[in-house]
């Protein structure tokens, strides 16, 4: 988002961390860049995939980032998007784990064991228990349970695809897109490591009784056991979960996450040439970023982090605030200085309500985007005088006309 044009477009207030003591001082002017010195160190780590991802559950700091949030071919782990589907049908009470999905001729065909991909292994017109289908999606990676989950809940695997897409909107995720629900190769079917990692983070945290299956070994349909694809499982790390993924498109790719000692790591490596590689790829960053890091609070609970303008309104800013403290991580020992700054579409109109989500905190460490976070008005502001609002009508005309100078500059 452009911090110039016009006054419909995102204003940026810079900000300045300093991590010896947690003060955000506000930098006056209309440009966006931050100035004054800014000691940052690159990345100590360097991952062999092509993309990779390694996030911060509690504090949403990620620690490492490689294209994050290039398009990539997601392969099987496309699934997790599938599950998060199923999931949001539960909860909504039009599915229940007792649901019984019929496998069409097309999911027998296109996913079940004729096809000679990854499957469940159901029998053509069978029906099956959603909680079945659900462990022949996440331990097996089958395509017939996907398709057919996918039939049941929109009719069709291309309008459960397009589900599934505006289902990762609807959690602020703009750029990945699906084009089914297996993974199976589309051109037009990518996905962002970053976006893939924000989606296993609000899984694990929204539906915790699901997603204990993505933590499970093995399962067993039609007398066939199966061993989850999973290698993290079988490592003593802490892994519960989530989803592997190989095509030739993809190479091979893991959304993986990890506990230890009460922190939880979301790690995403894709684009390796071996499934050995997506495994000690994945496992290396989850060990250095166990090992690496400290958490570091930056501002408090009700903590006033910064201000935006607000239009029309009986004061000219509001405060804004995060829901609780926040805090990140950061290398050990390290006494880094951050850029930071706060992002937001204004000025904001009136009226503005207490708790409110308006503005984003948005932390930089080197070429690490560390953390995002929204922001919401500390307090209510309704709208001003008819004098005050037309001072600040002439004052928004005066300062958008710099803006568009500035930007044609």
């Amino acid at each position: 988002m452009s911090c110039f044009g016009s006054i419909a477009e995102s204003l940026v207030r810079p900000f300045r961390i300093r991590l010896a003591r947690a003060v955000a001082a506000c930098l006056l002017g209309v440009t966006a860049a931050l100035t004054g010195p800014s000691v940052v160190q690159a990345q100590s780590f360097q991952s062999a995939a092509p993309y990779a991802v390694l996030l911060d559950s509690a504090s949403g700091t990620v620690l490492y980032e490689k294209a994050a949030d290039e398009l990539m071919a997601p392969a099987s782990i496309a699934k997790v998007a599938t599950a998060l589907v199923a999931f949001q049908e539960i909860a909504q009470g039009r599915l229940t784990l007792d649901s019984e999905i019929v496998i069409s001729e097309n999911a027998w065909r296109k996913g079940g064991g004729v096809s000679g991909g990854s499957t469940m292994f159901a029998q053509l017109n069978s029906r099956v228990k959603l909680s079945d289908l659900l462990h022949g999606i996440i331990v097996q990676s089958g395509n017939d349970a996907s398709i057919a989950l996918a039939e049941a809940v929109a009719g069709d695997e291309a309008t459960f695809a397009r589900i599934m897409t505006e289902r990762m909107r609807g959690l602020g995720l703009p750029k990945s897109v699906f084009r089914n629900a297996t993974g199976m190769g589309d051109p037009l079917q990518k996905v962002t490591a970053r976006e893939m990692a924000l989606l296993s983070d609000h899984i694990i945290k929204t539906y915790p009784e699901h997603y204990r299956i993505f933590g499970e070994r093995e399962f067993t349909w039609n007398r066939i056991k199966q061993q989850n694809r999973n290698p993290l499982l079988a490592m003593d790390i802490g892994a519960d979960g989530l989803k592997t993924g190989n095509i030739d498109e993809s190479g091979f790719g893991l959304v993986g996450s990890a506990v230890q000692n009460g922190q939880r790591l979301i790690v995403v490596v894709n684009g390796l040439k071996t499934a050995r590689d997506r495994a000690t790829e994945a496992r290396k960053l989850l060990e250095w970023g166990f090992r690496a890091f400290e958490p570091r609070r930056i501002f408090e609970a009700g903590e006033i982090v910064g201000e935006a303008s607000v239009f029309g309104g009986e004061k000219g800013r509001v405060g804004l605030k995060a829901k609780g403290p926040v805090s990140l991580l950061l290398p050990r020992g390290s006494a880094d200085r951050l850029s930071a700054r706060i992002v937001y579409r204004g000025p904001l109109s009136v009226p503005v309500q207490e708790g409110a989500e308006v503005a984003r905190l948005l932390v930089t460490r080197g070429d690490v985007k560390t953390l995002d976070i929204p922001l919401y008005a500390a307090e209510t502001v309704q709208a001003g005088t008819l004098q005050s609002q037309a001072f600040d009508a002439l004052m928004e005309a005066a300062t958008g006309w710099v803006r568009k100078a500035l930007s044609r500059s």
